[in-house]
């Protein structure tokens, strides 16, 4: 093996002579090189030394006893080790062309000729002493690069692997948002033909309840027969109930939102919760003291509660517990999916029932599905929530596990309020039924417009009906003050409701205006004034919204500008009786 002096490695040469005095003045001439030089007698004792150490260079006599330097050479060459290795011919009686072309035929690099010139020898070997020097050198090297390389391309590979995985993420994420975007157009597409069709089917409900409403009035006294249209108007109703769900999940019903203390609105629904469930289902609360009220339609968040028990209460046919509590919480963006940045109370509603798998869950809030039995269900109650909670800025979250149950958590934008105004009462409302108003009904639905304009004479008022906003306007430049009231629908072709209060405000800025509309999606109306009514209407939610656009000299309104209930009627309004 090499030796290494400093920065520089010694290299090992054999020198192989069967006369010892030769040896000697090898070993003499090339001590200067610095080298380590290794004797040997024999071409048996040279091949033993070429076994066990690595040498740049043999200098082999070519005259030897048993073997002669070509033999040798020719043996160290057959050695897959020795292949490369230097040879140099050293001979004092074969010396002519014949010999050197055997020596070289035999593997040697060079042919030294006796006497030895020392100067000559010495530069022979150092420069392949310098050479096999060199050669190490470039193969650590070598070896080292290859070592680097390999590092290097198993960082690679290795930050190849994770980029591959992290495209995978982002692909599955990618794929994962597309699918909820297309579940979210999907969705958008259902709800708007859910409201188109809920529209329409609120002026049908329409049609059907105020025709019933004027059958019943002016029927004789017929047990019998009130009997049948007290089923058929308990039948429109459950109809305009599912109206109202499916404008719900549609986010087009009309909420009227207020203030509401969570903890006390289900203290005071407990008792009627704990009738409805049963005897085997417990319920418990948790509310902090401190809970800040939120402001949604009260009504419609009852519903949702109702909806949500009965749902749990049929994931628990042996009995369990239902546990109804809230919390507030201050969501960062993008923290809660479908909630901006704010202060928010989350509501929420679990059981202990059977839970519901991934596939179920998937789907728990889309529009009529339903994994209860038929006629056991709409499918439409989870879908009626989220869309409560979307309209009223919030979200609705579920989560499920089979076997162990249900979480519904609804999120709603904490309320800034700490008291609820409430609206006046029916018993505060002033007492006008007497009066008869001429009123212009103003819906490009014919059968609404008939129907209510039917409604509004049996209520002892004379009508005008329009179709449309500038047929109205029309009526109004012809009547002038003969009109005392105008009824309009919202969406309408052309021009909507209002956009006719407004055109009508130009004019007369104290005109009463009912605005009778199912959606909620109608711009605010602020300074206008109006009466909101909402779809479909009856005959008593009719008259009272007459009373009280006639009644505006007393007005509450609300914060979106609309009109809520008045107190007092007011005086100088003038009322004409029907002809």
């Amino acid at each position: 093996m090499d030796t290494v002096v400093g920065q520089r490695t010694k290299t090992n040469i054999l020198l192989v002579d069967d006369q010892p005095a030769k040896l000697l003045s090898y070993e003499l001439i090339l001590a200067e090189l610095d080298e380590n030089l290794v004797k040997a007698g024999s071409a048996r004792e040279a091949l033993q030394h070429l076994l066990q150490t690595d040498f740049a260079l043999v200098l082999i006599d070519v005259c030897m006893p048993e073997l002669d330097g070509f033999e040798l050479a020719a043996m160290i060459r057959q050695h897959p080790r020795f292949e490369k290795i230097a040879i140099i011919f050293v001979s004092a009686v074969q010396v002519n062309e014949l010999d050197f072309v055997k020596g070289y035929a035999a593997g040697a690099v060079d042919y030294v000729p006796v006497p030895v010139v020392p100067e000559l020898l010495r530069a022979k070997v150092r420069v392949f002493a310098d050479l096999h020097r060199k050669t190490r050198q470039l193969e650590a090297l070598n070896k080292e690069l290859e070592r680097r390389v390999a590092e290097r391309t198993a960082e690679l590979e290795k930050a190849n692997k994770h980029l591959e995985r992290r495209v995978d993420e982002r692909t599955q994420e990618r794929e994962a948002a597309l699918a909820q975007v297309h579940e979210m157009q999907k969705l958008e597409s259902l709800g708007q033909l859910t409201g188109g069709v809920a529209h329409d089917f609120n002026n049908l409900l329409m049609a059907v309840l105020i025709n019933l409403d004027l059958a019943k009035s002016q029927s004789p006294e017929n047990p019998s027969l009130h009997r049948l249209l007290d089923g058929a108007i308990a039948g429109a109703e459950r109809g305009a109930t599912l109206t109202k769900r499916m404008l719900a999940f549609a986010r087009r019903q009309e909420l009227k939102p207020e203030i509401v203390d969570v903890a006390e609105l289900v203290t005071e629904m407990t008792e009627m919760l704990a009738r409805t469930l049963g005897p085997a289902i417990e319920i418990e609360t948790d509310f902090p003291s401190d809970l800040a009220p939120i402001e949604v339609d009260r009504n419609q968040l009852e519903l949702a509660l109702l909806n949500l028990a009965l749902n749990a209460r049929d994931a628990m046919p042996l009995g369990g517990k239902l546990k109804i509590s809230s919390r507030g919480e201050a969501v960062a963006a993008n923290s809660v999916p479908a909630l901006a940045a704010g202060d928010y109370i989350c509501l929420s509603v679990s059981d202990t029932g059977c839970g519901m798998d991934e596939g179920t869950l998937k789907h728990a809030a889309e529009p009529f599905f339903t994994t209860k039995g038929v006629g056991k269900g709409t499918g439409l109650g989870l879908s009626m929530i989220d869309g409560l909670a979307a309209q009223s800025g919030g979200s609705m979250r579920l989560v499920s596990q089979v076997g162990k149950g249900t979480t519904v958590e609804v999120w709603l934008p904490r309320s800034q309020e700490t008291r609820s105004v409430s609206p006046p009462t029916s018993d505060e409302m002033p007492d006008d039924r007497s009066s008869s108003y001429t009123i212009l009904v103003v819906d490009d639905d014919l059968m609404v417009a008939e129907v209510t304009a039917a409604l509004l004479e049996d209520l002892n008022h004379t009508v005008v009906t329009a179709n449309s906003g500038s047929e109205a306007l029309e009526h109004l430049r012809a009547l002038g003050d003969a009109i005392d009231l105008l009824l309009t629908d919202h969406a309408m072709p052309g021009m909507t409701g209002i956009e006719l209060a407004a055109r009508v405000r130009e004019k007369r800025s104290d005109f009463p205006i009912i605005l009778a509309s199912g959606y909620a999606e109608i711009p605010s109306g602020e300074g206008l004034g109006l009466v909101r009514l909402a779809k479909p209407y009856r005959r008593e939610e009719l008259e009272a919204g007459v009373i009280a656009a006639m009644n505006e000299g007393a007005r509450h309104i609300s914060p979106d500008g609309s009109i809520n209930l008045p107190q007092e009627p007011s005086a100088g309004i003038r009322s004409r009786a029907a002809s």
